[in-house]
């Protein structure tokens, strides 16, 4: 993956910084790594990742905010729904907790 690929590489060393700030804030969580890896299959709703996690509600939606403010998820609308798809920064849970 190139620089200009990443979502983590920002304008300046600052903007840097505070992107792996939020990076790192959304991948420290085993819950969150628990949401990312209910992702692997692909993009799924709130719902359907309320099913795999045993989580809902506004627990759910608060780490969902947080991983897509950490550049984890991105939300998408299909067919009047939001999914949540992992990006390639989200990929990294394949790697850690082994």
């Amino acid at each position: 993956m190139s620089d200009k690929d990443s979502k983590t590489i920002g304008r300046s060393m600052e903007e840097t910084k505070e992107y792996h700030v939020r990076y790192l804030r959304a991948v420290n969580s085993p819950v969150r790594r628990g949401i990312l890896r209910a992702l692997k299959d692909g993009e799924a709703t709130v719902d359907v990742l309320g099913e795999k996690t045993g989580m809902e509600g506004k627990d759910l939606a608060w780490h969902l905010s947080i991983l897509e403010h950490g550049f984890c998820v991105e939300k998408h609308d299909r067919d009047g729904e939001t999914v949540y798809e992992m990006t390639q920064e989200g990929k990294v849970v394949d790697y850690v907790d082994k």
